[in-house]
């Protein structure tokens, strides 16, 4: 999950943040997931997963690292 990725920060700003069920991950991932049973998405306005980490709060710390504007999605 420490996978670096490269972030198009041109066009829309805003990226949402939704819990992600480790159960319906890859294997590989869900070995790296641990003992966690949710993990966060960052996704852009088209949908693109840029990230998944493991807690809600560096989702949002990692969107505004980029000059991202996240939302949570319910």
């Amino acid at each position: 999950m420490n996978t670096p990725i490269e972030i198009n920060t041109e066009g829309n700003r805003i990226v949402y943040v939704k819990t992600v069920e480790v159960s319906g991950l890859p294997r590989e991932v869900r070995e790296q997931a641990g003992d966690l049973d949710q993990l966060y998405a960052v996704h852009d306005s088209d949908g693109q997963q840029l990230a998944l980490v493991a807690d809600r709060k560096l989702a949002f710390v990692l969107a505004r690292e980029h000059d991202l504007s996240p939302v949570a999605v319910h």
